[in-house]
């Protein structure tokens, strides 16, 4: 027996023992387990669960363990994963900054940042949100004007930051946000842009809730009326902001991959749809729709493959920034198409909003058909990726 198997052996047999029953089943939002300053647990299920993982470092296992990681190798993290699925275990911590600024951190932050972050990260004691997008720099991120002017005074070396983000997710529970912010007005756009951490809590940061169409949003405007952030919390150095963000982008499918593993989503709409589809011996008898059903089936598939594919490669350090950008625009689409079926066979009874004539179920495809439209848009639109696999991928003129 090799190494590894062995390893896998230890792995399966220490989750059957430790990952209690309840995380094992399929998870709905409300029962995420949020890494926070004001971290909650509903019941000691949750609580038992996130110490374990989080005292064998394996919130983030191929990180060191002088950051409160695993110290695993790529491939024994890829076994830890697999095992995990294999098992339907729940993940014990949903952090951004986990999954997504860490990578970033672990490969050019400073010592000193990586202890002030990460280790926080590994105790779940910080919530991260993402300062990208502006009013008027969205799919154009490089236009961003959101300024950072450095000074020095008796207080020492700090950026003084104004202007705004929007689309923050979570962001008014955030304890920390990752920014993007123009340091050199004078520079061309990509040139002139930093990476800065910034305190939450700073005076002179304002968060507004934003409302979206399906009634249901975690998206917040956020504002920056001379937010003082020590130059400390520069990542990487001035003007390499742009190159930092598609480091840290590379990790967004990934990140966003999480959210549906340890189980399926809040509710299965294709179940819910079903019953509108076939007759009375359980069979789907138009063609057209039968065809489309079968083809939104096929395309999730191997979209699940291609997901493993890319996850392999990523665990073997080699580039995925082309992939990551197909599968981001392949599977937002793909929702879309799938919504679009589905609401099309329920007719009248999946466009219910309210009201006790409408099941639970069919409320929530009403309103995850409606929340579908924002995925081609999040994270860059579909025809930003478009042109992104056109140019930087096939490398067309």
């Amino acid at each position: 027996m090799t190494e590894l198997e062995t390893f896998k052996q230890e792995v399966a047999q220490w989750l059957e023992q430790n990952c209690p029953a309840s995380m094992r089943r399929p998870i709905v939002a409300e029962e995420m387990v949020w890494g926070s300053s004001k971290l909650q647990f509903q019941n000691e299920d949750q609580k038992l669960w996130f110490e374990r993982m989080r005292d064998r470092g394996w919130f983030a296992p191929g990180w060191p363990r002088e950051y409160g990681g695993g110290g695993l190798s790529p491939k024994e993290a890829r076994v830890l994963e697999t095992e995990m699925a294999r098992l339907g275990c729940r993940q014990p911590q949903y952090n951004l900054g986990v999954w997504m600024l860490g990578p970033v951190l672990v490969e050019v932050g400073t010592h000193e940042q990586k202890l002030e972050h990460l280790l926080p990260m590994m105790r779940g004691e910080q919530r991260w949100c993402q300062g990208f997008s502006e009013p008027n720099a969205g799919s154009d991120l490089a236009s961003l004007k959101t300024s950072a002017r450095r000074v020095t005074d008796e207080q020492g070396e700090a950026y003084i930051v104004n202007g705004g983000k929007i689309w923050t997710s979570d962001g008014d529970k955030g304890d920390w946000m990752y920014a993007l912010v123009r340091t050199d007005s004078s520079a061309k756009k990509q040139d002139g842009i930093s990476f800065l951490l910034i305190d939450m809590k700073s005076p002179g940061v304002t968060v507004k809730p934003i409302e979206l169409i399906s009634g249901k949003s975690s998206f917040c405007q956020v504002f920056f009326d001379d937010v003082r952030v020590p130059v400390r919390q520069l990542v990487g150095k001035e003007g390499e902001g742009w190159a930092l963000a598609k480091k840290l982008l590379q990790h967004e499918r990934a990140a966003m991959s999480k959210f549906t593993e340890g189980g399926a989503p809040s509710h299965d709409a294709l179940k819910t749809a079903l019953p509108y589809m076939v007759d009375e011996q359980g069979s789907v008898v138009e063609p057209a729709l039968r065809d489309r059903l079968a083809a939104v089936l096929m395309d999730a598939q191997a979209f699940a493959l291609t997901h493993r594919r890319v996850t392999e490669k990523a665990l073997a350090r080699q580039d995925v920034s082309g992939p990551s950008s197909i599968m981001k625009l392949v599977q937002t689409e793909q929702e879309v198409a799938k919504y679009e079926l589905l609401e099309q066979a329920m007719g009248l009874r999946g466009l219910g909003w309210e009201g006790e004539d409408f099941s639970a179920d069919e409320l929530d495809v009403c309103r995850a058909w409606l929340r579908s439209k924002s995925y081609t848009i999040a994270g860059g639109s579909s025809e930003v990726q478009l042109n992104i696999i056109a140019k930087r991928v096939l490398e067309l003129p």
